[in-house]
């Protein structure tokens, strides 16, 4: 049951086409003629048929045909047809290759899909190519050369414009899928495909939308874990928010939302066409681990500092040689050489100079990555230097790009750099552009290695008195917290505040700014005004309780005559934070569609959008994820110590950060919030205002139903996120039975369990790991390492037993370290209301109990999810195994596909 449930359709042995008859004018279609001379061109691998659904013949023949793949390319009449036919022979896949179908036919066509068990690609789709298996079931244009490049596109005519280009230029695909408008297959399904595909080494997307966020980052996470993903995106639209009262949903836009949600994902974004191979191409060569700083080796100064301007200009680091490389390396350069920023080798450079400049800057810990520029001279050989970059031994271990300019001069040159899958470009820019899509790949990987819980390590917060703050407001049918409120919900969660208290009259103003003490700040407290500012309604260093009598008058009688219909509370009183050199930050959510609640960071005060300086994360955030967001802000250049002022309190500042994402993660209702201004300095933050908008949760999970939606999982609390946080709740710790005593924990995989779960593997006898994976290999492949490791755990859930084993060093030092000696988990079938299972435990732990553990673990977890059964394959042959799921109260039946397997089944 490894076998991805999409195997049929992208992989299939046996296919029948719904092409109509090429005799019959009205009965094919130009789609249809296409894909006749479509498979004409290229004989696919597997067995073929043509089927006529006109034809009473045809029916007489269902019972002796069978297919894994159904291609319909007729017309809208005959369709839902074609694919009862395919359900009746068996079809477990079927495409269908069409342009302009509604919704109402689209969904037509799913509900017969569904109902004859059927996965359906398209309707509006090109269809898709597999070049390795001569498949060409597109309407595309000519099979694609093969390769280990994978594109998905939700254009029809960019993926006809792709392959055209592709063709060109030599590039090869594993496959080419075409996606539309109602197709019932959508990305994050191919993405969960490709990421399991050994023929696909990278992928490139063109996307237009997505429906379900949720379903789209837990894809598009497990794909970019395991190979390289680039995306291309069109549309800039404004962030989908309904009450666009606050500051960060005025500033806020989609487009941001979804760059941010890329780096979380682990994926690159590219803005252009040709941008989209060449980081592709790059980035196919895993080069791992890889920074920012990118040494420039040229032979002409200009060309230099074009490559040294861009690297500036894209936020990338001039990687320079250490002092002590640069004393070895100049003696054997040429006498006008100078290595003090770029590495320029003077138009004396010969191959023999380039190739020793850049064996010196690969071997420096101070370099990243190597561009070697070159620019003909006369004498220059261009073909001869390209030769010695493509005689330095593979793989280096840090990228080497090339940029031969010129053009006739330098074409053989290119021809080499090209043979020796050296990425080559016509422009410094574009090469500096290139090696930025491979350090932004380094760098959203370790964002992808995230998985923080919903709550941090920091003290508890008051989570049902926020809530009940919350339903308080929504049962007076208001949407806006007043200020109190506001700052009530932040003290819940101990996120520091100034001391505020209502006034309600002019007295009580002057009292309790008496008590608070001098100077204070009045504003006015209203459910109904957004921003106090715009109705005079803020009176800042008020000195004296008659100032602050005489101030509360006046401010309402402004508000009376600026905002007549607004209902007010009274003033608000708090002492003015004094921070003589502290900086003015803030920190906000908004709820964007479709990716929900968003964190947002940047400077704050009264000039905050002329600033717009906003850095964006999806929550949940942990303390690595809080440093990079504050990192991104332009702010954070004034954080350190800056004109005479102290670095501030970043630790204080992060905990903001964790403070807010507890905030968003457990409350569902919160749609918009603004804490502006924070002011923080060395010795803290404070929040000084905060405005918060809330709606029922149900409008505020909207559109992110994805895997395990409904009754499956809305005992999670967390179907708002559009990335599930570490299920921590369910980590438990259990006595290790033996002599030796001692306890083991059973918790979620996460990221970092890799290298365990690989030496597990390891150290398992050849017959645990037939019985596990029906497999003769000793290791993991990266991709399943990758997949079994990084995991949504929304759908899936994978649970490992670890032991803390001791140790002791040659010195006598006592050394501890973790163990995961077994696996149990489940993956959510399509059908959303049953999983499948697995179990692996390591031999010297076999026996004591772990297993059933792990698997009565594993079966509280999917029932709380909701799943209504529980099954998987077992080896006949594995009596513990079938023992240990019949004591369970599993039922085990044989399977007739395949009699070396029993099919065992557990109703949850």
């Amino acid at each position: 049951m490894d076998k991805h449930f999409l195997t049929p359709l992208f992989a299939p042995s046996s296919v029948v086409a719904f092409v109509g008859h090429a005799d019959d004018p009205g009965g094919q279609s130009a789609a249809g003629r296409t894909l006749r001379e479509a498979f004409r061109a290229d004989r696919f691998d597997g067995t073929l048929r043509f089927l006529d659904v006109r034809t009473k013949g045809t029916l007489e023949e269902l019972s002796q045909t069978h297919a894994d793949l159904a291609l319909i390319a007729l017309a809208p009449r005959d369709v839902a047809a074609a694919l009862e036919i395919a359900g009746r022979i068996g079809c477990t896949a079927a495409v269908v290759i069409s342009s302009g179908i509604g919704t109402d036919q689209a969904a037509q066509w799913r509900k017969i899909a569904r109902r004859e068990g059927v996965h359906l690609l398209g309707p509006n789709s090109l269809g898709f190519q597999r070049p390795s298996l001569h498949l060409n079931a597109s309407v595309a244009g000519p099979l694609a050369r093969s390769g280990p490049l994978a594109l998905v596109s939700q254009s029809g005519s960019l993926t006809a414009s792709m392959l055209d280009w592709a063709r060109q230029n030599g590039v090869g695909f594993s496959s080419v899928v075409s996606l539309g408008p109602h197709t019932s297959v959508d990305m994050a399904q191919v993405l969960d495909f490709l990421a399991n595909d050994r023929d696909t080494h990278s992928i490139i997307v063109y996307l237009e939308g997505i429906d379900d966020a949720r379903r789209f980052m837990s894809a598009l996470r497990s794909a970019s874990h395991a190979k390289p993903v680039v995306v291309l995106k069109a549309g800039r639209k404004p962030a989908g928010n309904e009450a666009a009262q606050t500051h960060s949903a005025a500033i806020v836009g989609s487009d941001d939302v979804f760059d941010s949600a890329l780096r979380r994902a682990g994926a690159v974004r590219v803005r252009s066409f040709v941008e989209l191979f060449s980081a592709a191409k790059c980035l196919a060569s895993r080069y791992r681990p890889v920074g920012k700083r990118l040494a420039v080796v040229t032979n002409g100064g200009g060309p230099g500092v074009l490559a040294a301007d861009w690297i500036n200009e894209i936020g990338l680091d001039l990687g320079k040689l250490s002092a002590p490389a640069q004393k070895l390396l100049l003696p054997t350069l040429p006498p006008l050489a100078s290595l003090t920023d770029l590495m320029d080798l003077s138009e004396d450079a010969l191959p023999a100079h380039y190739r020793a400049a850049i064996d010196a800057a690969s071997a420096d810990s101070q370099v990243d990555g190597v561009l070697a520029i070159f620019s003909p001279k006369p004498g220059a050989d261009a073909a001869a230097t390209a030769k010695a970059l493509a005689d330095i031994p593979r793989p280096m271990n840090k990228p080497l790009l090339a940029c031969w300019m010129g053009d006739s001069s330098v074409g053989k040159a290119r021809t080499v750099l090209a043979d020796a899958t050296i990425p080559s470009f016509r422009t410094p820019e574009a090469a500096v552009g290139a090696f930025g899509n491979i350090a932004a790949f380094y760098q959203n990987q370790q964002l992808l290695q995230q998985t923080p819980p919903p709550l941090s390590a920091l003290a508890k917060p008051d989570i049902e008195g926020a809530r009940l703050l919350i339903e308080s407001v929504l049962a007076e049918r208001r949407r806006v917290l007043t200020e109190m409120e506001s700052k009530t919900l932040l003290s819940s969660f101990h996120i520091p505040i100034t001391r505020t208290l209502l006034a309600r009259s002019a007295n009580e103003a002057m009292m309790i700014a008496t008590q608070l003490g001098f100077p204070v700040a009045l504003k006015i407290d209203s459910p109904d005004i957004s921003h106090k500012s715009d109705v005079e309604g803020v009176a800042l260093n008020v000195l004296n309780g008659t100032g602050a009598r005489d101030t509360y008058i006046e401010m309402m009688e402004r508000v009376a005559r600026l905002a007549p219909d607004a209902r007010i509370n009274g003033v608000t009183v708090q002492k003015m934070v004094r921070a003589r050199r502290g900086r003015e930050i803030y920190v906000g959510m908004v709820t964007d569609e479709p990716f929900g609640p968003v964190i947002v960071f940047g400077a704050g005060g009264t000039m905050i959008e002329l600033l717009n300086d906003r850095a964006m994360e999806l929550p949940p955030l942990n303390q690595f994820l809080a440093r990079r967001l504050i990192e991104r802000s332009r702010v954070a250049e004034t954080l350190g110590e800056w004109r005479g002022a102290n670095a501030v309190d970043m630790e204080a500042l992060e905990e903001v950060l964790l403070r807010v994402s507890e905030m968003v993660c457990e409350l569902p209702e919160l749609r918009e919030m603004d804490i502006n201004p924070i002011i923080v300095d060395e010795n803290g933050a404070i929040s000084v205002d905060a405005r918060i908008v809330v709606a029922s949760s149900t409008q505020a999970v909207a559109g992110n139903s994805g895997y395990g939606s409904g009754s499956a999982s809305s005992s999670n609390g967390y179907q708002h996120l559009a990335i599930m946080p570490y299920p921590a709740r369910y980590r438990r710790e259990w006595p290790l039975p033996g002599a030796g005593g001692g306890t083991y924990i059973v918790r979620p995989v996460h990221p970092n369990d890799a290298q365990m779960l690989q030496a597990l593997v390891q150290g398992l006898s050849p017959e645990s790991r037939w019985f596990r994976f029906v497999s003769r290999f000793h290791e993991l492949p990266p991709s399943m390492l990758s997949r079994f490791t990084l995991i949504d755990y929304d759908r899936e859930m994978a649970l490992v037993a670890v032991v803390l084993e001791r140790s002791v060093s040659p010195d006598g030092t006592v050394l501890e370290s973790e163990r995961i000696v077994g696996v149990s988990r489940y993956i959510t079938n399509p059908d959303q209301t049953s999983c499948e299972f697995s179990l692996v435990v390591a031999d010297e732990f076999s026996g004591k109990g772990i297993g059933s553990r792990l698997m009565e673990s594993i079966i509280d977890v999917a029932r709380d999810k909701g799943l209504a059964e529980m099954d998987g394959l077992v080896l006949a042959t594995n009596p513990d195994m079938l023992k240990l799921v019949r004591r369970l109260g599993f039922t085990v039946k044989s399977f007739p596909e395949d009699p070396d397997f029993k099919l065992v089944v557990y109703m949850l």
